[in-house]
């Protein structure tokens, strides 16, 4: 007979004595099963003990977390976390630097418990900390020559634990003073400092920074990027991990007025405050740095690096959202000599001077050779500039492209005026919808994603990527347009096209700009129709009415493939993400299905799995008999919960929860939609509901598609009808007889 739900089996070990076996019922309160233990090793005062995970946590067993505890769990009997917090404080303030390190080692592995933290911070203990940062660890300054290793673990362990308390969220980061901040900001810029109390350095700051508009303003003043660039010319990836991390926290935190770049203004960049985000990024000498130090370094890019190059390239496309949103003011002379540029540029010609010819005459050549530049208005084409996005953008794209590329400007402007009307390409029109469309693939004005890792290696090889993305663009556009002999009336779809040929060359992630050309020359229009082709057969739509039936009759079947799919990937089991507030701190769960589809096994892994997870290492249950429903997107509880995660849409659109009994709930983080989609099928399909991911319907095509073609197979060239032939009139008479033989 199998034990009450509610007892549970483990084993207690206190130190000098042989570990116990129990039975905890798991009804009774915590206290009275932890004064049975101190009773049977006849420990008196047992409101100073507690019970812990013995394991590498060791974190405290709290009424919140005890239905943790599984069968076969080892736990310990240690001190409360009070009394341990009590002794700690005390231990660290030790006069002793041996005993100082040990008990700092040993904070910085309690810190990572919420329940020890807690007692600890309400011991004033997080003040402490920044004093021994401040002020303490320089007594020890003179002994640094003679003791390094010791004194740098010592302020290794101690930044440690700060971080590690900080991370619970349980203390503001508004309360810390300007002297340490710059006792932090000075481990930063010191040319060598010991690596993890560096590393440790780097992750306060950037959570200052990003928890704190205050804060921001203050490590804004005390860190300079010459200051930062060493770092990255390290081989530590962790260290440059961290460094681009704070860069990209400042810029993200940086006012609106800091952004913005201004041509002309010159900036030293390596005494640059980092408040002025755009100036740097705009400079070659960071950009270089990252690409030859990180991009291109011999070491593979992990995730995590690949997220902060993810986010500092967003936050450089960003810079590009005040001019696509800003409009032209028809009537500021400034701008409107950047368009009298771009006449003199491709026509060779000089403004005249006011008294040369009649007014009408002048009018009547600029809006000539305005046509022949392909702007929509021809008498004012500074009009054309007032659509909001692309804005000014455009027209900057087009000036440098009459500047840098200008026999590639002029052919295209010339080449296309001597066409006829229909078949000329406007260039005029065609920068301004392409500059758009650039805006709109590379997302610009959207805040990065909390999960992407995508990063294009060759927006990271010059100096004005956007500008030289746009030329490169603009020449694509005018070839298609001849390849395709489109007239005006042809335009979207010559866009169209075009759009498709830059989206299937970034898939392939080109390291430099030039690779990415080489890669639109093999994308012809006629490869693109080839391609299109091949699609289109892969995907050939019947619509006549046999056809039609025969889906609706195979339908079902399929249904049920897919269902059963989904269900045997549910019995595989996925590894989910436990999202904390520092990315790099990791957790990992894992959930499967029973083979018999009734019930739902799930536990905690220390890492995520690199094979098949043990069946017996995932303790807890859940009898899909209990579920009440599944729950998706801002509704679910850990979406409503975590303030951060709930203004990420990518997060939202990966996250969904089970609920079973009465108000309890199962939360889960897809690591990618694909995921997200196959386990809201298969729990819908469990609870006996609809599946109606974006997949579901996919695989539906597919294989519906397939299954037709397949039935379909000995009608090749046969037309067939769109009705049944006639049933033939009954024959005259039944006197006949079939012989078998």
């Amino acid at each position: 007979m199998p034990p009450p739900a509610d007892i549970v089996k483990v084993a207690i070990e206190w130190p000098g004595a042989f570990p116990k076996l129990m039975e905890i019922d798991q009804k009774k309160p915590l206290s009275a099963i932890i004064k049975e233990v101190c009773e049977g090793w006849s420990l008196g005062n047992h409101e100073n003990f507690a019970l812990q995970n013995a394991d590498s946590a060791n974190f405290y067993i709290t009424e919140k977390n005890r239905n943790d505890i599984k069968n076969g769990s080892i736990l310990r009997l240690t001190t409360s976390p009070y009394q341990t917090a009590a002794q700690l404080h005390e231990r660290i303030q030790s006069s002793s630097m041996d005993a100082k390190l040990e008990a700092l080692k040993d904070l910085a592995n309690a810190s990572r418990d919420i329940t020890f933290a807690q007692e600890f911070i309400n011991l004033d203990g997080i003040s402490l900390l920044t004093q021994m940062v401040e002020s303490g660890t320089e007594r020890y300054q003179k002994l640094q020559k003679i003791m390094k290793p010791c004194f740098g673990d010592l302020l290794s362990f101690t930044l440690t634990a700060f971080v590690e308390l900080m991370d619970h969220g349980i203390v503001s980061w508004d309360t810390f003073s300007v002297a340490f901040i710059k006792k932090i900001a000075s481990y930063v810029n010191k040319s060598a400092m010991d690596t993890a109390v560096l590393q440790r350095s780097l992750a306060i700051l950037e959570s200052m920074v990003l928890n704190s508009q205050d804060l921001y303003h203050k490590v804004a003043q005390e860190i300079t990027i010459g200051q930062l660039i060493p770092h990255l010319q390290g081989t530590d990836q962790d260290i440059q991990t961290y460094t681009i991390a704070v860069i990209n926290a400042l810029f993200l935190k940086a006012p609106e007025e800091k952004r913005q770049f201004d041509d002309e203004h010159i900036v030293d960049i390596l005494n640059c405050p980092l408040t002025e985000m755009a100036h740097i990024l705009a400079q070659k000498q960071l950009r270089s740095i990252i690409l030859s130090n990180v991009i291109r370094s011999p070491t593979p890019i992990n995730d995590e690096m690949a997220h902060q190059l993810y986010v500092l390239q967003v936050l450089t496309f960003n810079l590009l959202e005040d001019r696509m949103m800003t409009k032209m003011d028809p009537q500021d002379q400034a701008q409107r000599d950047i368009i009298f540029e771009l006449r003199r540029i491709a026509f060779d010609v000089e403004c005249e001077p006011n008294n040369s010819g009649s007014i009408e005459k002048r009018k009547s050549m600029y809006t000539r050779d305005y046509k022949k530049l392909g702007f929509i208005n021809h008498v004012n084409p500074a009009v054309d500039f007032t659509q909001i996005p692309p804005g000014m953008l455009a027209l900057d794209n087009m000036l440098y492209f009459a500047r840098h590329h200008q026999d590639a400007y002029i052919r295209i402007v010339l080449e296309n005026s001597s066409r006829e009307d229909k078949h000329e390409c406007p260039f005029g029109r065609s920068s301004i919808e392409l500059t758009k469309m650039l805006c709109e693939i590379l997302k610009v004005g959207e805040l990065p994603s909390e999960n992407c890792h995508d990063f294009h290696p060759m927006f990271f090889t010059h100096d004005r990527f956007f500008e030289e993305f746009f030329c490169i663009c603009i020449q694509l556009l005018n070839k298609t347009w001849k390849e395709m002999r489109a007239t005006s009336e042809d335009f979207n779809k010559v866009m169209q096209v075009v759009r498709e040929q830059i989206m299937r060359a970034l898939t392939l992630k080109p390291n430099s700009l030039d690779q990415f050309k080489s890669r639109l020359q093999n994308l012809s229009y006629t490869e693109i129709l080839k391609i299109r082709q091949s699609e289109r057969m892969n995907q050939e739509d019947f619509q006549s009415r046999p056809i039609l039936e025969l889906r609706e009759k195979i339908q079902p079947e399929i249904m049920e493939l897919i269902k059963q799919q989904r269900l045997n990937r549910l019995c595989d089991g996925t590894c989910f993400r436990k999202i904390s507030s520092r990315r790099r701190q990791d957790k990992f769960w894992y959930c499967r299905l029973s083979p018999n589809h009734k019930v739902l096994h799930y536990g905690d892994l220390e890492e995520s799995p690199q094979g098949e997870v043990p069946h017996d290492s995932l303790q807890d249950k859940l009898p899909v008999a209990d579920i009440k429903a599944v729950i998706t997107g801002k509704d679910c509880p850990h979406m409503k919960e975590k303030g951060a995660l709930k203004q990420n849409k990518e997060v939202l659109e990966l996250a969904f929860s089970v609920l079973y009994e009465s108000d309890e709930y199962l939360n889960f983080i897809a690591p990618d939609k694909h995921e997200y989609c196959v386990w809201t099928d298969g729990l819908n399909a469990l609870l006996g509901k609809e599946m109606t991911s974006d997949y579901t319907k996919s695989d539906m095509d597919t294989l519906l598609t397939m299954e037709m073609k397949l039935r379909l197979l000995d009608l090749e060239n046969i037309q067939i009808p769109e009705a049944p032939p006639p049933i033939p009139k009954e024959p005259s008479n039944y006197d006949f007889v079939y012989d078998c033989n």
